[in-house]
């Protein structure tokens, strides 16, 4: 079953919830739908950013100086009359490092400064330090660069023809996948290309840095990860990681553009800094931010596979590979994760994943949202697709009858057992809703029929199941500080960053349902290195499961400090102590809640603790690629039906039907905002977002003039969200609840092979086309001309 929770009903559904809280509940309990924290402060130009912080008094700017190459030598860096133009008050070049000179997150190969040899092009060369930002940048133009040209690698192709890596490829196998397909009674390969995605964050990359006393510096970060960025700092300047302090209260997006991207900013800012003595603030603006970080990696993908005349997996083979960039960042763990999620929701048998992650000379590829699994899984429902147009059924039942499912098709290649599968329960409740299979015959004679000659139409249902958990196991650990103070008001720290999602709200409810306050005692502070250390980066789906543990933990040790302090002042066993709306029951006598703080500091009881919380059950062996690396997996699917042009390419979602997995929702209006923010994402990911590089290795889109993101008419004209109610996470998570930042995107998926139906719709269904992504209207337009062309063969 599933309840029917639209976006179209939102408003009223919030108002309800205000309603049925006033008259009996919490002001904001779990498992109710509240507005983000934020929300009020965003409409009305309130919630501030790094760039809407008051300058501090003599606050300098910074721009860099970039790499007009892919690759070359730097023969000669004169820059002169930069330190001579107007306003300049410092340039930092790689010698003026005290420490090290490389802001790289797992391998040291990304520089802060380019020494001898540049990578890619707007690699930083330099900074530049002035009294405004116009200044800096008029200055940086002035530099003059010599450089040695170097042959550079561009594309895929390129650097696999040149053996081009970041580390050795990477075997993926159970069985003996080679041996089984050639066994098959039907085999087929093929060939999907995808593109990368630029993150588009509404707040660009930004950096404000202050110094403070004996070589100490506190950073403004717009960041997902400010402990990486202290240790960062801290190794470019040479001191301690306690000399650096990272604080950031709120991002304008992130989508895993911020995980380690951030750094540089962060980095070169503090350099400033430090050698100025001076306030120092560094904002790209939205083109340089666009050349100089990092992309979602594109891929390409073939795959070989044995099957029955059902369709059935009899034997699959996947070889990826991936367009990495310039340095290592993220890549190796991204590139993991598209082979972990290769399979999706189906048993592919004997199975062969090969990864080769690619090293190029342009900008270096990290996190986005979904970390590598949205282009692993392409590669599955592509093969989904062809299968079943090879055996002639609706793709849905092949999706169907190759599920994992009981003991014998319940392992995934990388030995871990799905324990907790819903996906054909999910699949055939959304199937019903959506009306899948009468729409898709209605589409199919539409698309056959004489009297529409130019639009043709598509349908497709795809699934997700994502993995949750941080695929490098340290990082599935989480801090928190909570503090009480006398008048019975709340302060929440914790490791995980806002930036939108509305993490704060739900960790927030966690606290108030602990205490069984009002959530309006709690005030969330910024995330900030000096309240709470060593943190991971929120990433991974994982924020709200890791923080919202470590939180309910500190939560609970102050709230047994309180039941003990009342228990002995009454007799009683602090079991029997009960915390209800606002009050605290010990035996007869019921106190007002800031009533029990207030005595408890008066008898000398801690009213501050931390909390820390680490993933239970997983695990990981990399060199063997098995493991059980996931401690549940989140599961959706979608419905979508589009419409292409067949003259012009043109194309449009009309309906999008979604039914999501978000175990037992802490916040159902957030999770809701999530998954419609996701599958939008995903769609413009598939569809009208393109990176350009040119044969230099340039990015040639880098503004919204060139590069397109959806804008709210690219939404489906009907899009119904329903949150799926078959049950609680079976992992004892924080109240049974199951991320839901990355596998909305994921869902997106179901446009492309809609796409794909539509294509193959023009002619006449006798051809399954080949329909990379993303699926622009010129490479719609030239799949349709194809198709038409092998129809028409012999």
């Amino acid at each position: 079953m599933a309840a029917s929770v639209s976006w179209s009903r939102l408003e009223a559904m919030l108002d309800k919830a205000k309603t049925d809280q006033s008259a009996s509940a919490l002001q904001g309990d779990v498992h109710q739908s509240l507005r983000h924290d934020s929300a009020y402060l965003h409409v009305t130009g309130q919630a501030r950013y790094i760039d809407d912080l008051p300058e501090p008094a003599g606050c300098l700017h910074l721009y860099i100086g970039m790499s007009a190459r892919a690759r070359a030598r730097i023969a000669a860096m004169d820059l002169s009359a930069v330190r001579a133009a107007p306003g300049v008050v410092l340039v930092l070049t790689a010698e003026d490092i005290p420490g090290i000179n490389d802001v790289g997150a797992v391998i040291r190969d990304e520089p802060v400064f380019a020494e001898s040899e540049v990578f890619c092009h707007g690699q930083s060369l330099f900074a530049v330090v002035a009294v405004t930002r116009k200044a800096a940048r008029m200055a940086a133009a002035l530099a003059d660069v010599t450089y040695e040209d170097l042959p550079a690698l561009i594309t895929i192709a390129e650097a696999r023809a040149a053996g081009s890596l970041i580390e050795r490829s990477q075997v993926m196998s159970t069985g003996e996948a080679a041996a089984a397909i050639a066994a098959a009674p039907l085999k087929l390969d093929g060939v999907i290309r995808m593109g990368g995605q630029d993150h588009f964050y509404l707040e660009g990359q930004i950096a404000l840095a202050t110094p403070g006393e004996n070589g100490s510096v506190h950073i403004f970060s717009s960041t997902q990860n400010p402990t990486e960025a202290q240790h960062l700092v801290a190794h470019v300047l040479g001191v301690m990681s306690n000399q650096v302090t990272v604080e950031v209260r709120r991002m304008g997006g992130g989508f895993g553009g911020k995980e380690t991207q951030s750094a540089l900013l962060a980095a070169a800012a503090a350099l400033a800094a430090v050698r100025s003595q001076k306030p120092v603030k560094f904002r790209m603006d939205r083109d340089d931010d666009m050349i100089v970080t990092g992309k979602r990696h594109d891929f390409e993908i073939a795959y070989t596979a044995g099957f029955d005349e059902r369709g059935v997996l009899a034997g699959t083979q996947f070889e990826l590979a991936s367009r990495c960039g310039a340095s290592t960042d993220l890549s190796m763990a991204i590139n993991d994760r598209a082979m972990f999620h290769s399979d999706n929701c189906y048993y592919l048998g004997p199975a062969q994943i090969v990864s080769h992650r690619l090293r190029t000379h342009t900008v270096s590829n990290t996190a986005f949202r979904g970390f590598g699994g949205p282009q692993g899984m392409m590669g599955a429902e592509r093969l989904m697709d062809e299968i079943a147009f090879r055996v002639g059924r609706d793709p849905l039942d092949v999706r169907l009858d190759n599920l994992y499912a009981g003991p014998g098709r319940d392992t995934t290649p990388y030995g871990q057992v799905v324990e907790d599968n819903i996906a054909r329960e999910l699949i055939e409740s959304l199937a019903a809703s959506a009306d899948y299979r009468a729409r898709r015959a209605e589409i199919e004679a539409y698309n056959t029929s004489p009297e529409n000659p130019v639009i043709r139409r598509g349908i497709a249902l795809t699934p997700v199941k994502f993995g949750i958990s941080f695929t490098t196991t340290f990082l599935n650990q989480a801090g928190a500080l909570v503090q009480l103070y006398a008048d019975g008001s709340i302060q929440l720290n914790h490791g995980g960053t806002e930036m939108g999602q509305g993490l704060m709200t739900k960790v927030a409810q966690v606290v108030a349902n602990e205490f069984q306050v009002d959530l309006d005692r709690i005030r969330i502070m910024s995330t900030s290195t000096e309240k709470v250390p060593n943190t991971s980066a929120t990433a991974a789906s994982s924020g709200t499961d890791l923080n919202g543990m470590a939180a309910q933990a500190a939560a609970r040790k102050i709230k047994r400090r309180l039941a003990g302090f009342l228990a002995d002042r009454h007799g009683l066993d602090p079991e029997s102590i009960s915390f209800v709306n606002n009050r605290v029951i010990a035996g007869e006598t019921s106190y007002a809640f800031e009533e029990v703080v207030k005595a408890a500091y008066l008898g000398r009881i801690s009213l501050s603790a931390t909390g820390f919380y680490k993933t239970p059950k997983i695990h990981y062996d990399r060199a063997t690629h098995r493991g059980h690396p996931f401690y549940y997996f989140a599961y959706g699917a979608a419905v979508s039906e589009v419409e292409i042009d067949t003259l012009t390419g043109e194309n449009r979602v009309v309906r999008a039907d979604i039914l999501h997995d978000v175990g037992r929702s802490l916040n159902p209006a957030i999770d809701l905002g999530q998954i419609e923010g996701g599958f939008v994402q995903g769609m413009g990911w598939l569809t009208t977002e393109e990176l350009v590089f040119d044969a230099h290795g340039r990015l040639r889109t880098h503004a919204p003039s060139t590069y397109k993101i959806p804008a709210c008419s690219d939404r489906p004209a009907e899009l119904n969200i329903r949150l799926w109610e078959g049950g609680e996470n079976r992992q004892p998570t924080i109240h049974r609840s199951k991320a839901v930042g990355e596998p909305p995107l994921m869902l997106a998926i179901s446009v492309l092979s809609a796409l794909t139906h539509a294509v193959s719709g023009a002619a006449g269904h006798r051809v399954f086309p080949r329909l990379d992504a993303p699926a622009t209207p010129e490479r719609i337009l030239l799949a349709v001309e194809a198709a038409r062309e092998e129809a028409q063969r012999p």
